[in-house]
């Protein structure tokens, strides 16, 4: 009963989260951040801050094609450099019955979302083509076809932190059987471009995910657009869809690394934390696992 009210009155959740990258600068470095929650219609953020240690200039722009929110800054002297980040976000989440989430033809679908038919660096979608319509061809276009592609992913794929680097892809974690998140979410995204969905990379952090798998960390997830707007699909199963923060969104892991350096640095483990608000009265609850297909954003 709570999914067919939260479909017609729609479910906001609210989470705080903070971010600590650490680094020893050996010569000056640019960098360019991607950790600020994105802003969207569907994404808030009410109250942010940034800065580093020691201080150095910051600028932040907006990637106009993405909407993805660059933090850049130069460490001009060697030493320890460190970045830290912190936002309260609220996100409205769509939801609708999953049989109502409906294919259309290719013909109509919205230019803007054309690029994320082809096949990118990490996603080699002309690959896993023949397979991808072997597996899944027999079932009707629209989300049921898109939601077993994803359990198809969760099921043959292991959760296992030290399989994979920043360049595996999609058709080395087919091969190898197990990755971790964006491991998972680049052969969702190659096998539902596959089969004609425009299918692009989100990454965010988390709330909900089970303490046992580690500490809290960045993740990523596939966002597919079917019928008339993006809806989100997570193979590793790892939290609730209402749980999860945007903050970047490419093609795949190569458009949206959360920190990239051009100068010599040595690299320490992100530190991400985050905790959930919740305001019945305000209409904000907790994350939750809704049976419903769940979106974030428009076309």
């Amino acid at each position: 009963m709570r999914d067919q009210a939260t479909e017609a009155a729609g479910n906001r959740t609210r989470i705080r989260y903070k971010v600590e990258l650490q680094y020893e600068v050996l010569a000056p470095t640019d960098f360019i951040f991607n950790v600020h929650a994105a802003c969207t219609p569907q994404q808030r953020v009410l109250d942010e801050s940034a800065s580093v240690s020691p201080q150095s200039p910051l600028k932040l722009e907006t990637e106009p094609s993405t909407g993805n929110r660059l933090l850049r800054t130069v460490a001009q002297s060697p030493g320890p450099f460190t970045v830290h980040y912190e936002a309260l976000v609220e996100v409205e989440h769509h939801m609708r019955d999953p049989a109502r989430v409906v294919s259309g033809p290719i013909a109509e679908l919205p230019a803007q979302v054309l690029r994320y038919l082809w096949p990118s660096r990490y996603c080699q979608t002309d690959h896993v083509q023949a397979m991808a319509w072997r597996e899944f061809g027999h079932l009707p276009a629209g989300f049921a076809q898109a939601q077993a592609v994803t359990q198809w992913v969760r099921e043959r794929i292991r959760f296992q932190v030290g399989t994979s680097g920043t360049s595996t892809s999609a058709l080395e974690t087919f091969n190898q059987g197990a990755g971790v998140c964006r491991d998972f979410a680049h052969l969702t995204i190659a096998l539902l471009r596959a089969l004609n969905y425009p299918t692009r990379f989100v990454t965010g952090v988390d709330y909900g995910a089970d303490p046992a798998l580690g500490p809290p960390d960045f993740h990523s997830y596939a966002e597919a657009f079917i019928g008339d707007r993006w809806w989100l699909f997570d193979a590793t199963g790892i939290s609730p869809l209402t749980g999860l923060i945007r903050i970047g969104t490419g093609r795949d892991a190569a458009d949206v690394a959360f920190a990239t350096m051009f100068g010599r640095v040595r690299s320490g483990m992100p530190l991400v934390s985050f905790v959930a608000e919740e305001d019945p009265a305000g209409g904000v609850t907790l994350p939750w696992h809704p049976e419903l297909a769940v979106s974030t954003a428009e076309a």
